[in-house]
């Protein structure tokens, strides 16, 4: 389990703080299940607010572990957004990942029922060129039969097999199936740039 606390929020990238221990930071699109899993993770009903509006959290979220923070990422590619407020968010998170900080590890999540988006593939694509270490988690997973199951794997792990080492977790929020493992890669990064 990992033990965090919630810290402050960001909604313009100068209002990110300077720190030098390690970001684990999570990324997906809206609605994917990044709080659940967040939640499921530190066994906290709800430090990451579930939010049945899409597109809500508009700001970048930090968590203090101690060691390292906990980075909540905006989620992307919601459509019902205004102009103003997606350039808002795209200053926020280029201003992220161009602070220089000490990332991890990027826990990218998809819907593990449908083929990642463009958005999703447009993240990969960014966090492996600029040799940002990342794994996918794939939420969801329990919504799939066992046939359904195996074809999105073998079609999402098809999609990444060009991407080298990168972990790909089957996850559920309502069993908890996934959690451990990813949790074990997220302390296997902290400790590797401590």
């Amino acid at each position: 389990m990992l033990n965090v606390e919630f810290t402050y929020s960001a909604g313009l990238s100068s209002q990110l703080r300077p720190d030098n221990r390690p970001d684990v930071v999570f990324s997906g699109r809206s609605n994917v299940g990044k709080s659940s899993l967040i939640n499921k993770l530190c066994n906290r009903k709800s430090l990451a607010r579930v939010s049945s509006k899409p597109g809500k959290t508009a700001t970048i979220n930090f968590f203090d572990g101690k060691t390292f923070n906990l980075v909540d990422l905006p989620g992307y590619g919601y459509a019902k957004v205004s102009k103003g407020e997606k350039l808002r968010w795209a200053e926020l998170v280029e201003g992220y990942f161009g602070a220089d900080r000490e990332i991890a590890l990027v826990v990218q999540i998809v819907d593990m029922r449908h083929k990642p988006t463009a958005d999703d593939m447009n993240m990969i694509n960014f966090l492996y060129n600029n040799s940002i270490p990342f794994i996918v988690v794939m939420t969801k997973s329990d919504k799939l039969n066992k046939s359904e199951y195996q074809a999105q794997l073998e079609l999402i792990s098809g999609l990444l097999s060009g991407y080298e080492n990168v972990g790909l977790y089957p996850f559920s929020a309502l069993s908890g199936d996934g959690a451990e493992a990813i949790e074990n890669a997220i302390n296997e990064s902290i400790r590797n740039e401590v």
